[in-house]
């Protein structure tokens, strides 16, 4: 039997799907395709005889795949027996049908089901591993637990004159950066933030090979739309009753992805879909377009949302004109007198001073008998010159703002088309080499967003006081461009750099930097923010197990795990002690892979409910200010 399990993995492994770049066949994916009758993967498994044999079925000469059979070899626990796999095995990570934990049906790799939590850490170590990361258990108090709110700790307060160390209090007019998983940490939030924000502008990982976001590519369908579920359903729940969530993304799952919203915020909820022009120039190799845009999907907990206007550019205001040197002011001739919509009672006729008669417009006049002739008076309205039409003249100075288009575009002087001027990603990427001219350009984030395009979104979206929530900090540009039009904001981010580059960037923009949209808000400085971090419990130790260098090192790792209670419930530490020796011969990235999936997952943070208790050693300043976030002093 297990020459022919050697057999399977050598005719796999000739697609390049299912091997990944350190040369791991990757299962799973294989499980995928087969549950999808991927053409390709039928045609493979047909070349060899002993696979055709196995899984095909001759039924009157048509060959008939068995998908079952084949998953259920795909998915045996003698499958794929190298030293990692069997060391699984032999410990007993497996379930009563003798099926890998890991790919039995406790646990649905596949989107369609959705009943999955996909914690998600974004950490680099996360984006090396090929398979999805996947919370482990499905269990409803198990997820709960998961997400329960978490003990926040070393707080500071960030202000124009310095910085105010472990503070124990939270106001309710402080901005908020939090270090943390971003799942977790919208779980967090919304016991005070519970339908109060007002905007959600997100920036999330786009799913393609340089995005960041580094699952296995023969994952990353299933694997993203689960990831972005459970933050959305987080996300609406943090909305206000008129509040809105803008989502960027690119051509990779923009149709999946407000397929999704759609079901999470509500089809008829959905407002529109923004196309933004993010690049200045074309790509001279592509091969078959140059893709030049990027989306955003606009959705509103309120259906009947309407957005605030925008002002008038000079472009957009140069048809008025004065030729007559009218008091009133540069007009326009040319906006209709029609209704907008039926009106019955507005559909009258209108006789002209040599006897003409002019029909009413399909929908009806847009005002009364009485108000038409007054307008007419002031000379507002007025008969064409053979008084065939009625002409309204429109003047700038009692115009209001415009509704924003769908189209931003970068051009710096738009000639032809009457679009919005937003910024692309070199300009932001000038802005954060400008911020930070020590950064190296392999630093600089691949896809930031111009100021001038977030401010648009708050512009459209905001007043000022207004609370705005970005989820997937990136480098920071939200929270600027929110502090600069002094609205609140709540950042989350889980990476190092919310050190290095986020909360350097705020404090540049509290100091009164003038890069981005600084001049056009004629911004001078001020605003104040409190920066905290998720409590680490196993997150801890997992960052421990990543950064260990030998074999010597993860062994007292381990015998600090099996003290600390915090391993995963299936685990048998006995049975791991006696098969000692499988584990010296792994690799050492085995070693640490394998360390890392004894952890229980839901136990990565600290909870607040466990804060008092001593093993977790959390400090009384610690605990005065999660007390005080939470409203519970």
């Amino acid at each position: 039997m297990a020459n022919f399990y050697e057999t399977v993995v050598t005719v796999l492994k000739q697609d390049e799907r299912f091997v990944a770049e350190d040369g791991t066949f990757l299962r799973n994916a294989v499980y995928e395709s087969a549950m999808k009758m991927d053409a390709p993967l039928i045609k493979l498994l047909l070349t060899n005889e002993e696979t055709t044999k196995r899984f095909f079925a001759d039924i009157d000469g048509v060959k008939v795949f068995d998908k079952m059979g084949f998953a259920w070899v795909i998915n045996n626990r003698q499958f794929l027996p190298d030293s990692y796999t069997r060391f699984k095995n032999k410990i007993g990570l497996t379930d009563e049908q003798g099926e890998m934990i890991t790919s039995s049906g406790k646990v649905e790799l596949v989107f369609p089901y959705k009943d999955c939590v996909l914690e998600g850490g974004q950490t680099k170590e996360d984006q090396k591993r090929q398979e999805i990361f996947y919370n482990e258990t499905l269990a409803p108090d198990e997820i709960d637990r998961l997400l329960y709110p978490k003990v926040l700790v070393g707080a500071k307060r960030y202000t124009k004159d310095g910085v105010e160390e472990n503070i124990t209090s939270f106001s309710e007019n402080d901005n908020l950066i939090v270090k943390g998983n971003n799942l977790l940490a919208l779980a967090s939030l919304l016991k005070r933030y519970e339908g109060r924000v007002k905007c959600i502008c997100i920036d999330p990982p786009y799913n393609t090979a340089n995005s960041g976001f580094g699952y296995n590519d023969s994952f990353k369908h299933s694997s993203w739309l689960t990831f972005m579920k459970s933050r959305i359903e987080f996300a609406v729940r943090l909305l206000s009753k008129q509040g809105t969530i803008f989502v960027f993304c690119d051509d990779n799952e923009q149709s999946y992805l407000k397929i999704l919203m759609d079901e999470i915020v509500g089809r008829e909820r959905y407002i529109q879909t923004v196309i933004w022009r993010n690049c200045d120039n074309s790509n001279n190799d592509a091969k078959q377009f140059s893709q030049d845009h990027n989306y955003i999907l606009v959705y509103s907990k309120d259906e009947n949302w309407e957005s605030y206007k925008l002002d008038r550019t000079e472009e957009q205001s140069k048809h008025y004109k004065n030729p007559d040197n009218d008091p009133r002011g540069p007009w326009f001739d040319g906006n209709p007198v029609n209704s907008p919509n039926p009106r019955p009672n507005l559909r009258y006729s209108i006789t002209t001073p040599n006897g003409n008669v002019i029909a009413p417009p399909a929908n009806g006049w847009r005002w009364n008998r009485t108000e038409l002739e007054r307008r007419m008076k002031t000379g507002e309205i007025r008969f064409n010159d053979d008084e065939t039409g009625i002409i309204r003249r429109t003047y700038l100075n009692e115009q209001q703002g415009l509704p924003p288009s769908t189209l931003w575009d970068i051009c710096e002087e738009p000639l032809w088309l009457d679009i919005d001027v937003t910024g692309h990603t070199r300009q932001a990427k000038y802005e954060q080499k400008k911020l930070n001219p020590n950064i190296t350009t392999s630093d600089l984030f691949k896809t930031p967003k111009p100021e001038r395009v977030i401010k648009k979104i708050f512009d459209i979206a905001t007043k000022e006081g207004d609370i705005i929530l970005d989820f997937f900090g990136g480098s920071g540009t939200s929270a600027a461009v929110a502090n600069k039009m002094n609205r609140r904001y709540i950042l989350c981010e889980q990476m190092d750099y919310i050190q290095t580059f986020i909360i350097e960037r705020l404090k540049k923009v509290i100091a009164g930097e003038q890069g981005g949209i600084s001049k056009d808000v004629n911004w001078q400085g001020g605003g104040t923010f409190v920066y905290c971090e998720l409590a680490k419990l196993n997150q801890a130790v997992v960052e421990e197990i990543e950064s260990a260098t030998g074999s010597d090192t993860l062994a007292t790792i381990w015998g600090k795990m099996k003290k600390s209670g915090f391993i995963s419930y299936k685990v048998d530490p006995a049975a791991i002690d006696e098969a000692a020796e499988d584990f010296d011969a792994l690799s050492l990235e085995n070693q640490k892979k394998f360390l890392i999936e004894l952890l229980d997952k839901n136990l990565l943070y600290v909870n607040k409910c466990d804060m008092d208790d001593a093993e977790f050693n959390i400090s009384e300043v610690d605990k005065a200010f999660t007390k005080s976030f939470y409203k519970e002093a």
